[in-house]
Formats: C-alpha cells, sequence, structure tokens
C-alpha cells in the first residue's frame, strides 16, 4: 500500500515535470505569435503591399538603431525621423558596414515605440526579415519599406499616438555554411603560403 501510494506521487511529480516543461517550451512560440498578431511589446506587423486608404493626418516615424555589445559592425539610420501621412507608403534606409578583417553575418531584432502603435505599423518588405553578411570592408545600404496602418485612428490608445520610433538591434550570427567553408579554405591557403615562404 505504501508502495503504491510512493510510486502515485513519484508519477504524478514526474507528470507536472514534464507539462510544465511543455508549457515553457510551448510559451515562447506563442508568445511570439501573440505579439506578431497584436502588436504587444512593439513588435510591428508584416504586409505583402501598400494601404489602400491615405488620410490626411500626418505622422512623424523616427529611426534609432543598436548593436549587440559584441557585434563589431557600424550600423545607423540614414534619417533621423520622416513625417508621412498615415497610410502612405514610407522608403527609409540604414547602413552598415564591416570594419574588420573577417565576414560577419548580422540579424537584426526590431520593435518601435510606443507600443500601442506596434500592431499598426506594417513592413512591406525590411532587411530585417533575413540574415545579412557583410565582407571585410563592406559597406551596404539596407532598406525598409513601410505604413502605418489607417486603422490607427479608431483605436482606443493608439490613436493619440503622434510619433512612433522604429528601432532595430544587431546581433552577430553564425555565418552561413557555404561562406564559412570558403572562409576556412582561403585562411588553409594563406597558412600554406606563409608555410612556403618561410620555407623558401
Amino acid at each position: 500500500m505504501k508502495m503504491d501510494t510512493n510510486t502515485k506521487t513519484v508519477t504524478t511529480l514526474v507528470g507536472v515535470v514534464l507539462v510544465m516543461g511543455a508549457l515553457a517550451w510551448a510559451s515562447v512560440p506563442f508568445y511570439n505569435w501573440f505579439c506578431r498578431v497584436t502588436g504587444f511589446g512593439g513588435i510591428t506587423q508584416e504586409a505583402d503591399a501598400g494601404s489602400d486608404v491615405i488620410l490626411d493626418q500626418m505622422i512623424t516615424v523616427k529611426f534609432d538603431a543598436s548593436k549587440d555589445r559584441d557585434m563589431m559592425w557600424d550600423f545607423k539610420p540614414h534619417q533621423l525621423e520622416m513625417k508621412l501621412k498615415i497610410g502612405e507608403t514610407g522608403l527609409a534606409f540604414y547602413e552598415a558596414y564591416n570594419p574588420t578583417d573577417r565576414p560577419i553575418a548580422g540579424q537584426a531584432s526590431y520593435n518601435v515605440a510606443p507600443y500601442e502603435a506596434g500592431g499598426f505599423f506594417s513592413k512591406i518588405d525590411c532587411f530585417c526579415f533575413t540574415e545579412q553578411v557583410l565582407m571585410p570592408g563592406e559597406r551596404v545600404d539596407m532598406p525598409v519599406t513601410f505604413f502605418v496602418d489607417p486603422e490607427i485612428v479608431k483605436d482606443r490608445d493608439a490613436k493619440y499616438v503622434k510619433e512612433i520610433t522604429l528601432s532595430y538591434t544587431f546581433y552577430e550570427i553564425d555565418l552561413p555554411e557555404e561562406i564559412a567553408t570558403l572562409t576556412d579554405t582561403v585562411k588553409d591557403v594563406e597558412v600554406e603560403a606563409k608555410q612556403t615562404s618561410s620555407e623558401g
């Protein structure tokens, strides 16, 4: 009888741990999905095309750039702010530069402030949708095409927003396999060349 109680307790505890682990694992993708759908936390929306409706009401979009502390790129917006009509398609550029002597891959995370505007800030195209690779000394202009959804003027909280800040943070990520392989091959050739030179 006592053994059955202990077995039941252990089984229950294992079950609780498994359920908690499954919930923790599922919470990240669910949270990301929730943020994308609602704009919660300043997460922006994605759109296939611009808005069919353009209002006479103006809004200011500001642009911000930052890097993870381990990211070696220089990264900045070309423009500090842009005024456009709500619903009008805007095109902004960010500049990235790799001052190092090695290829570096990066991925940008992003959000907007104030958070209540996230559900109404739609990107049609953005450098942040894919990873970016800069070769040594390479400098690139990276575009983002966007609009502010006219539905913002109907939202209880967001309708008071007159200014939106779009922020990007770049993080270094692993190089794509083909570039990493090419880089390793080049290094091997350089090492071999140096050895041959020193022997001669």
